[in-house]
């Protein structure tokens, strides 16, 4: 493949990609023409492929069952291996899925299929990819159209659900707080008395 789309596919720059082919980090060759052409891995039968599944809520659960079947047909289409799908349930903004960062932690797991982006992530898309590659191991996003107003305002949407989340949290955990304050200021009153 050519260098420029080897970069892309990392999710670094092509300026970075240059320098790695010319420290020799890179099995690449370069043609009559100038252009760089990066010598393609043959090793994607060998890896374990993990199909992942997200929808944001309960109500959305039986597109779970959707999505992993037509990702279950692109992944036989290409002639992987599946070595297991991974179903979760819960925000895309949040980055503490129990079900993702075991899939993450997973060694044996070398593909990750899913069907867009924000499934796996909202945000930090790119760091995740750029650090499985730096592992052999890569993210392979099916659908990559880019649907930016929808996607931006569905991002929008998720910061906002976070925050105020995070916000009704912080109020209940402070009540809490005080009504321990408080037992506890009455007990010692008490046992004064």
């Amino acid at each position: 493949m050519k260098l420029s789309i080897y970069a892309k596919k990392l999710g670094i720059c092509y300026k970075t990609a240059w320098r790695y082919w010319k420290s020799g980090k890179l099995d690449a060759y370069q043609t009559s023409t100038g252009t760089v052409i990066v010598r393609e891995e043959q090793k994607r039968e060998e890896q374990h492929v993990y199909i992942y599944t997200r929808v944001s809520s309960v109500e959305n659960k039986d597109n779970l069952d959707s999505q992993a079947e037509r990702l279950t047909q692109y992944c036989m289409a290409k002639g992987y291996q599946i070595k297991g799908i991974v179903k979760e349930v819960g925000s895309g903004v949040n980055d503490n899925r129990k079900k993702l960062l075991e899939l993450l932690n997973n060694n044996d797991c070398g593909i990750i299929v899913v069907e867009h982006k924000d499934r796996l992530t909202r945000f930090g898309f790119n760091y995740i990819q750029t650090l499985l590659n730096k592992q052999g191991r890569e993210v392979e996003v099916v659908n990559e159209a880019d649907n930016g107003k929808q996607d931006l305002m569905q991002d929008f949407v998720s910061i906002i659900t976070s925050f105020c989340a995070r916000i009704y949290g912080l109020r209940r955990s402070k009540r809490k707080t005080e009504v321990i304050i408080k037992e506890l200021q009455d007990d010692t009153d008490s046992k004064n008395s």
